[in-house]
């Protein structure tokens, strides 16, 4: 599966677009959609600037890392909404922490729905502090995830 345009425009609105390297909420260099590397894999820096287009180039790059790891990791059928839900998540936590989460293992064994809302729940910390904008993200993530 790919990211539709809803699943895009969700996760545009969840990351934002700045296109002159900034620091995140724990203080890590990013630019364009919360992206922490450029296109030739060097880490954003103090200084970095990208133009819109090489924004969106640098998305559609990366973005085919976290679709790929959803595809691989879920192993049942999902719908889109809930396929664009779990890439957002992947995008924001990396593939290597939701390929190896109790989420993933969760809905893999069909678990409830207030179950996988308990994992998505949990991925709200940022340099090991609660942070309001992760805890409201994984409401909206979830809130796609069932619709």
């Amino acid at each position: 599966m790919n990211l539709d345009s809803k699943g895009i425009a969700f996760l545009h609105n969840e990351e934002g677009l700045r296109l002159n390297a900034y620091r995140d909420q724990i203080g890590k260099w990013t630019i364009a959609f919360g992206n922490t590397y450029m296109l030739d894999g060097s880490p954003v820096k103090e200084g970095d600037k990208l133009s819109l287009a090489e924004a969106n180039k640098l998305f559609a790059v990366k973005i085919k890392d976290y679709e790929a790891a959803v595809s691989k990791g879920v192993k049942l059928p999902l719908t889109q909404n809930q396929f664009n839900a779990l890439v957002s998540l992947c995008y924001n936590i990396g593939t290597g922490a939701f390929l190896n989460s109790t989420l993933l293992k969760k809905i893999n064994s069909k678990a409830s729905a207030e179950e996988i809302q308990a994992q998505f729940n949990l991925w709200k910390k940022g340099g090991g502090k609660v942070l309001p904008v992760l805890v409201n993200r994984r409401k909206r993530e979830f809130k796609l995830f069932q619709s």
